[in-house]
C-alpha cells in the first residue's frame, strides 16, 4: 500500500511539473505523507525534474536537504 502512495506521488509531481506553484504544493504534501525511506527516493526524483525544468528550483526548500 505504501509503495502505491510513492508511485502516485511521482505521477502527480511529474504531471504538475509545468507549474512551479502546484509543484511546490505537491512537494510539501509528499514530505508529509511519505515514509522516511521513500522521502529519500523522492528527493532524487525531484532533483531530476528540477534539472529538466529549472523554474522548479524554488521548490527545493521543501526537501529539507
Amino acid at each position: 500500500m505504501a509503495r502505491a502512495m510513492f508511485e502516485y506521488t511521482k505521477t502527480v509531481l511529474h504531471k504538475v511539473s509545468f507549474d512551479a506553484t502546484l509543484f511546490c504544493r505537491e512537494v510539501e504534501k509528499a514530505m508529509r505523507r511519505l515514509l522516511p525511506y521513500e522521502i529519500e527516493e523522492i528527493r532524487h526524483f525531484i532533483l531530476s525534474l528540477v534539472q529538466q525544468n529549472p523554474e522548479l528550483n524554488q521548490c527545493l526548500i521543501y526537501l529539507k536537504i
